[in-house]
């Protein structure tokens, strides 16, 4: 009895602690060059949603960082690896960010990201206004600033996630 009751709140912990992480802010501030180097092309991805060992390997190649040379100068690129790493997301809640071995990770192949966007439909992520599953900020209105609530979801043809 003693075990089922220890594995019971083990269990209990774990989901509380996934469910946290679905509905608290996450940090997209750190230092000036995050914002600069890796918003520039599209919002700088707050830390939280890889594991560090997948952001390590994103920029151990950002001279072919997802079809673009996003190279930086080594000391620029130690200081974003030393953020992303030390603000990211845990491996055993998020899961793997790869699926094939020499892939870069991505974010939006995570268990996390596949279990909270499950129920978009195709047809949403087919709209001109999203075209990847990247583009947090086409119904994340807050995205840039690390805000993904659910109830300031609004898709791209202008309904609200809650009214679904």
């Amino acid at each position: 009895m003693k075990t089922t009751a220890f594995w019971s709140g083990i269990v209990l912990i774990s989901l509380s602690a996934v469910a946290l992480a679905d509905t608290r802010n996450l940090s997209a501030d750190g230092p000036p060059i995050f914002q600069a180097e890796c918003g520039s092309c599209h919002i700088a991805f707050p830390p939280q949603l890889m594991a560090a060992e997948d952001w390590k390997r994103v920029m151990a190649k950002l001279d072919k960082h997802y079809g673009e040379d996003a190279s930086v100068d080594e000391r620029s690129r130690h200081e974003l690896e030393q953020f992303l790493v030390r603000n990211a997301g845990s491996a055993s809640t998020l899961g793997v960010a790869t699926t094939q071995a020499n892939a870069l990770p991505r974010l939006t192949r995570t268990a996390w990201f596949l279990r909270k966007h499950r129920q978009v439909s195709p047809a949403d992520w087919r709209h001109p206004k999203v075209r990847t599953p990247a583009n947090c900020a086409a119904c994340h209105r807050r995205a840039a600033e690390g805000r993904f609530h659910e109830r300031e979801i609004t898709m791209p043809d202008g309904r609200r996630w809650e009214d679904r």
